[in-house]
């Protein structure tokens, strides 16, 4: 078995040790196998049981948030990078953040700096898309609503005013969001993610919102 046929067979650029195996099954030491790929720079190891392919192999650029989803999990890309990708947010950001219902986590790899914060059970999976990406792949992340209030959920309690004027010096000078942005909102789904929070600083966010609208 040869490294251009694994990824081949792979379809993408991420894979995991199980995949690995399944392809050397034919091998009595399919750990060196592994090795000799990743001393080769054929193969890069992400975290211990998660790979992407090296440089002379690789055929696209492989996906940071198919990592997120593959270090850590239970896992959905959130908060400021998800506000990132959203384009709700001018800046870049570079550390992925995401959620789970495990404990808060980070990892330094190769790949960039992935953190976890926890987030209770019954609050998790409220809110979170399954995204495309390309022909094959595909990862969990928090649709804009749910980003931006798992963002105050996670924001100690003191940092937002609660009145009108403090959230609105939150979202746009603190956390910089872009004024129209906000108005793409869908404030009805803000609503049902409040109901299941009990956070009633996500209902002043529905709150002022609406009267944010009625001002364009």
């Amino acid at each position: 078995m040869d490294i251009q046929t694994v990824r081949k067979k792979a379809g993408r650029e991420e894979i995991d040790y199980p995949f690995l195996l399944s392809m050397l099954e034919g091998y009595t030491r399919p750990r060196d196998k592994i090795s000799d790929w990743l001393e080769s720079g054929d193969l890069i190891r992400i975290k211990k049981g998660i790979y992407v392919f090296g440089e002379r192999i690789a055929q696209t650029p492989f996906s940071h948030e198919i990592l997120a989803n593959l270090i850590y999990g239970p896992s959905a890309i959130s908060l400021g990078y998800a506000l990132s990708l959203h384009g709700l947010i001018p800046e870049r950001v570079t550390t992925i953040t995401s959620i789970t219902p495990k404990r808060n986590k980070s990892f330094a790899t190769p790949a960039g700096t992935f953190t976890y914060r926890y987030l209770e059970l019954k609050k998790y999976p409220v809110g979170i898309e399954w995204m495309p990406l390309g022909e094959t792949g595909h990862f969990l992340m928090a649709g804009p609503e749910k980003a931006l209030c798992d963002l105050i959920c996670l924001t100690s309690g003191d940092s937002i005013s609660m009145s009108h004027h403090g959230m609105h010096d939150w979202l746009i000078h603190d956390q910089r969001l872009y004024e129209e942005g906000l108005h793409s909102l869908r404030v009805g789904r803000i609503k049902e993610i409040a109901t299941i929070y009990q956070d009633a600083r996500i209902d002043l966010l529905a709150l002022f919102l609406k009267k944010f609208r009625r001002k364009k």
